[in-house]
């Protein structure tokens, strides 16, 4: 594995085409020699961007995006390829493969659908956040390690109930260094943090990684902050699932679902 760069101010640096480098600050919670995978699925939105940049203008959003992860995400170098799967003037779908090494570790699928003025009808019965600014401040790293978790800013509720809480996220690091990336591949990388906001069971004694992330947005979100109003469950099975309702700092913007594994630590 070659080793990451510690680059004082990105989760990524470019080194080719397709080709991307974690830097440390990408490090897992889990397991500190893999990638965390919120800083991933920002820089497969990143590369969604860069795809569709490179086509003929059109005016569509990202209505979903889903995120299979298939495998350990090792801290190394990877190439992210983007196709469109079903092109269309109002509806179209992409699907972005990020390999590492010869092996394909996440494969995402986003639907952009056109947009139209909608402003006569727009409305949502989830509430809002109160702002990032009431929440105190969080040492996340108390309960989780790795480099992602140490460079992000958490306002979270006081002493919240186990598997619910109310968070806001957000980070001072470019997520690839030296090129500007969009407000919703900025959000996006936030937003894994999910699963680790608001714990059932001590992850010093319990493992509940997540096997995917699918996201739904009503609303592309805008600004630094990303807020998380998050229920965490666990079957008596071996499986549970994160659900949350994303905020910005104007309001919902959507949904995220993440089903986890869930096995006692030996």
């Amino acid at each position: 594995m070659t080793a990451p760069t510690a680059s004082p101010d990105s989760y990524y640096q470019r080194t080719g085409e397709r080709r991307y480098k974690p830097t440390a600050h990408a490090g897992g919670a889990w397991n500190v020699g893999e990638q965390h995978f919120s800083p991933l699925a920002g820089l497969i939105v990143h590369a969604i961007d860069r795809h569709l940049a490179a086509g003929p203008a059109q005016d569509l959003a990202v209505a979903r995006i889903s995120f299979d992860i298939l495998g350990r995400i090792a801290l190394d170098e990877c190439e992210i390829t983007v196709e469109t799967v079903r092109p269309g003037r109002t509806v179209e779908l992409l699907e972005a493969v990020v390999v590492i090494g010869d092996r394909p570790v996440v494969r995402a699928r986003a639907w952009l659908l056109a947009s139209l003025d909608t402003t006569e009808v727009a409305g949502t019965p989830d509430e809002r956040l109160a702002p990032p600014e009431t929440f105190p401040r969080w040492p996340m790293t108390e309960v989780w390690d790795g480099g992602f978790i140490a460079s992000i800013g958490i306002r979270r509720q006081a002493s919240p109930p186990a598997g619910r809480a109310t968070a806001w996220i957000t980070s001072p690091l470019d997520l690839v260094a030296g090129e500007p990336s969009s407000s919703l591949a900025s959000f996006m990388a936030l937003v894994d943090t999910a699963n680790g906001i608001t714990v059932r069971q001590p992850p010093t004694e319990w493992m509940y990684p997540n096997m995917d992330l699918t996201v739904h947005l009503h609303r592309r979100p805008e600004g630094r902050w990303t807020g998380l109003d998050t229920t965490v469950s666990f079957g008596p099975a071996g499986h549970g699932l994160t659900s949350t309702v994303l905020h910005d700092a104007d309001g919902p913007v959507g949904r995220a679902e993440q089903i986890l594994t869930v096995r006692p630590l030996p």
